[in-house]
């Protein structure tokens, strides 16, 4: 069984986050450019194997897309093309950051770290994959 990464896809940068390969629990990897976002992948799943990738997709408050998916649907298409054989799955991305945020101030983080927008973005990330984790059945599907 391989891995499975997250992403919390933004415009400047790109929270990701991995699961363990038994896809038991999810980890913050790292936060990176999101320009370097498919040569880090294809640097990482030659070194690991990777089952799966989750995108965060943001959506509105009414569940239609919110504007952001203009940056995300050409990723998600060239992620695809990038990983042919390899599954793409959303994941809701509502409050992952203010989610994220929150777990910062009950795990003790201080503020100044809290501020950190990197730092948000990777704990967004892997909120979005343990949400996975939890949900997977009900995860809506892009095939590569």
């Amino acid at each position: 069984m391989g891995r499975i990464i997250a992403l919390d896809y933004g415009h400047k940068r790109t929270g990701i986050a991995v699961t363990d390969p038994l896809q038991l629990i999810a980890n913050s990897l790292t936060t990176i450019p999101s320009s370097e976002v498919i040569s880090f992948l294809l640097s990482y799943t030659s070194r690991e194997t990777v089952d799966a990738f989750v995108v965060g997709y943001p959506r509105q408050m009414n569940n239609s897309p919110s504007e952001a998916v203009k940056y995300i649907d050409p990723f998600i298409d060239l992620l695809g093309k990038s990983f042919p054989g390899k599954k793409v799955y959303l994941m809701d991305e509502r409050f992952t950051s203010k989610m994220a945020v929150q777990t910062m101030v009950l795990g003790g983080v201080k503020k100044k770290d809290r501020q950190n927008k990197a730092l948000v973005d990777a704990v967004s990330a892997t909120i979005i994959l343990q949400s996975y984790l939890e949900y997977r059945e009900n995860c809506e599907i892009r095939n590569s």
